[in-house]
């Protein structure tokens, strides 16, 4: 088939009681609007009869092997002949005759349109009470926190984009994960992102939906977490290491009450356990941004991470390593020489452990450091052949 301007694109699995009615409206639109489209579904192995039913409304049918939501969604897309998409679910909860908004957005220029199912209207009975007052706004709120997107409904299954935007992307998720990493994608590549209301109605299916609230719902916060680093392992780890330390330097000198509690060398030990988790935490986050910065040709990182990354060095990251390494060790020969001469001492336990636990600490944020900066030297020696050729 030649190219079009639009493709109306729906993934399908035995949705016989609905593909009909939402063909049909498909069809319409494009007629009333008169704009040059086709109507494509992705089947995913349909056995109700969906496709010998799409067959014969004149949609475009295309099988898609392997299961999944952004499966077929993906496969629909590379099979596309048109300049624009709007792909939405085959189960009549969104409609098809109200497209218009979305094309025109695409018309202007925008590269990812997303509907908005809070701002458009949802209507009794369409979402669960859990994913309309928790899930959807939650993740949605994450989304916009940890990326810095103006989307409201991250998870809106009615959206339109470009057909060539969409390709740049490299979309892995096979699941309804695809459709969170395809608006974190188009965020951190900058593309034109605008969103417009659209209305959610109860589907026409009598059988349960594909949708599974707590599965999904946790894959698509695994998702969000693992490409936002910078709240992954970046922050948690600032809030551990500096936790650490305030708990080290209360508590270096002799036990704190704190009301009726006795905070004492039990607590250094937390307090060193955070400092070093920290920062381990931080060095992660940027490992991932280097590792980011090949494979996406971009950052998930705050855009000072670069800057720092310019001007830190393998000797630099050696040299702040020996920097903790030696007092480290200085601290640990210190507290066994003096638990050799004084081991019958009643304190001298508590003592040695006051020194020991930050000396032991420092001396493996050390090492942590050295090592650190050796991984981050190979990873850009790594990668820094592959960009250069």
């Amino acid at each position: 088939m030649e190219s079009c301007e639009l493709t109306i694109l729906m993934p399908c699995l035995n949705e016989s009681e609905t593909l009909a009615i939402c063909i049909q409206k498909a069809r319409k639109f494009l007629e009333t609007q008169q704009v040059h489209g086709e109507i494509l579904i992705a089947d995913n192995g349909s056995v109700d009869g969906s496709r010998e039913i799409a067959h014969a409304l004149g949609a475009r049918v295309i099988s898609v092997a392997k299961r999944g939501y952004g499966a077929a969604l993906k496969s629909g897309i590379q099979e596309s002949n048109g300049r624009y998409i709007i792909m939405g679910d085959a189960d009549d909860s969104y409609d098809f005759l109200n497209l218009m908004p979305f094309l025109i957005k695409l018309r202007d220029g925008y590269d990812l349109v997303m509907g908005n199912r809070f701002k458009g209207g949802i209507i009794d009975g369409a979402m669960p009470f859990l994913n309309r007052y928790i899930g959807n706004p939650v993740l949605s709120f994450l989304g916009r926190m940890f990326f810095r997107s103006d989307i409201g409904d991250f998870h809106c299954g009615l959206r339109g984009f470009r057909r060539d935007s969409f390709l740049q992307l490299d979309l892995q998720g096979d699941g309804m994960e695809f459709a969170s990493e395809m608006v974190v994608k188009a965020t951190l590549k900058k593309l034109n992102i605008t969103e417009v209301p659209t209305q959610l109605y109860p589907d026409g299916r009598s059988r349960r939906p594909h949708l599974r609230p707590w599965r999904d719902g946790w894959r698509h916060l695994r998702l969000l977490l693992l490409f936002s680093p910078r709240w992954l392992f970046f922050y948690p780890g600032l809030f551990l290491l500096f936790s650490g330390i305030l708990l080290m330097s209360l508590l270096i000198r002799g036990p704190l009450l704190v009301g009726h509690v006795n905070l004492d060398i039990h607590t250094m030990l937390f307090g060193g356990l955070f400092m070093i988790v920290g920062l381990q935490a931080v060095c992660f986050a940027f490992f991932a941004k280097r590792i980011a910065a090949f494979h996406m040709k971009t950052s998930f990182t705050p855009d000072y991470f670069p800057r720092i990354l310019k001007r830190i060095r393998l000797e630099h990251g050696l040299a702040a390593g020996l920097c903790l390494l030696l007092p480290g060790a200085a601290g640990s020969c210190y507290s066994f020489i003096y638990w050799q001469q004084h081991s019958f001492g009643p304190l001298v336990p508590a003592y040695t452990m006051r020194i020991l636990i930050p000396s032991i600490t420092v001396l493996i944020l050390g090492m942590q450091l050295m090592f650190a900066s050796f991984f981050m030297s190979l990873l850009d020696m790594h990668f820094g052949k592959q960009e250069a050729a």
